[in-house]
């Protein structure tokens, strides 16, 4: 695999051996080899063939000091992943601020901060140098790999961006971070980036079975996930924001859409017209309202067996999900009873998509993607 360039992101649970065990190291590490065959199913032999070929390119180490000095038997040196010497650098392009995120090999954030979105192409370059500014902060750790997690219509082989929020038109943004990072880049679809992080980061859910995930904040958007692999169609993801909606004080027009009623400028121009605060109940009602409809809509068209949202526009009620998930009960047509989760990541959604496009093809396939940089510290 090239040292540089753009690699198109793999937002999936990896199914090579190698992917197999350095996933259940990452979930369920400190771990000794005999946890791992249980865990993957695969052989003892497969699995020494495979910690031996993560060891040597630095992403797994064993720890000795971990061994239970009160075993009986030879010691089992545990293994983790190297927490310590490694890093993967993203960033999260918003409508309004962009997030810049370093983290290390596990998705644990190290720093990150946000930034104004720049209104213009030309900004981006800035952006990319004050991701390479911040990761060289941590220039006692190795950096593996460079992700950007955005809106709009993202090519994730050319790694170009249209975003029309922005007025950004086939914006090269995955080789001018390559080109500032001097690692390969992948990019992706935020929403379909999030829904991955919910696969990926921290203990999974269920990765069996069809899942949705929505997001509402400024924009919204949706995402759908198949057996641990979340759906990337090869002509940018789909959109929800025109689908029609009622909401009489949200909306100032006779035919409102989803994404005339999100985000908080709505709710500030509602609160005007009806001279109330944008937080007032009639406000927040509505918008749950609206959103439990639409996410009942969507899971009456596709049947998945799990949903999953995350935003502010879903988040802001005082009474949490419940007004949303009362609405979707009484909208949906599917006897089949289904709780609403909420994102795991909460508030720090934006920074675990950004984190995990850095890490997902490390993540889908380790040895291809790190194979070309073993690690300085190992003799090869």
């Amino acid at each position: 695999m090239s040292s540089t360039g753009v690699v198109p992101a793999a937002l999936q649970v990896g199914s090579t051996p190698a992917a197999a065990v350095l996933h259940a190291i990452r979930i369920s590490g400190p771990v000794t080899r005999d946890h791992l065959s249980g865990a993957t199913s695969l052989s003892p032999a497969t699995i020494n063939r495979q910690v031996a070929a993560l060891t040597r390119l630095g992403l797994v180490v064993e720890r000795p000091d971990l061994v239970d000095p009160g075993a009986i038997g030879r010691p089992k040196n545990p293994l983790t992943l190297d927490r310590d010497s490694l890093c993967v650098a993203g960033m999260h392009i918003g409508a309004r601020r962009t997030l810049l995120a370093i983290a290390d090999l596990g998705g644990r954030t190290l720093y990150s901060h946000a930034v104004l979105t720049p209104r213009d192409a030309a900004g981006v370059g800035d952006l990319c140098v004050q991701l390479r500014d911040l990761a060289a902060r941590f220039s006692g750790r190795r950096l593996l790999w460079g992700g950007v997690a955005a809106g709009g219509v993202v090519d994730s082989t050319s790694g170009h961006i249209d975003h029309a929020v922005l007025g950004w038109q086939r914006v090269p943004v995955g080789q001018m971070l390559a080109d500032a990072l001097a690692v390969p880049v992948s990019v992706g679809e935020h929403v379909q980036a999030m829904a991955a992080a919910e696969l990926l980061l921290s203990a999974p859910r269920e990765v069996v079975g069809t899942g949705l995930f929505f997001y509402a904040r400024e924009t919204v958007g949706m995402a759908m996930s198949v057996d641990g692999r979340v759906l990337m169609p090869r002509r940018g993801a789909g959109s929800i924001a025109h689908l029609p909606v009622v909401a009489p004080h949200l909306a100032d027009s006779p035919d409102p859409v989803l994404q005339d009623v999100v985000g908080r400028a709505s709710a500030q121009q509602a609160a005007r017209r009806i001279g109330a605060d944008e937080d007032a109940p009639v406000i927040l009602d509505e918008r749950a309202e609206v959103l439990g409809g639409v996410v009942a809509m969507m899971r009456d068209v596709l049947n998945p067996d799990a949903v999953v949202v995350a935003g502010d526009a879903f988040a802001a009620h005082p009474r949490g999900l419940a007004p949303v998930q009362a609405a979707f009960d009484a909208a949906t047509t599917i006897r089949r009873p289904l709780e609403i989760a909420p994102s795991r990541f909460g508030v720090r959604i934006q920074e675990s998509a950004a984190v995990i496009v850095a890490l997902s093809v490390i993540y889908a396939d380790p040895v291809a993607a790190t194979g070309n940089h073993p690690s300085p510290n190992v003799n090869v």
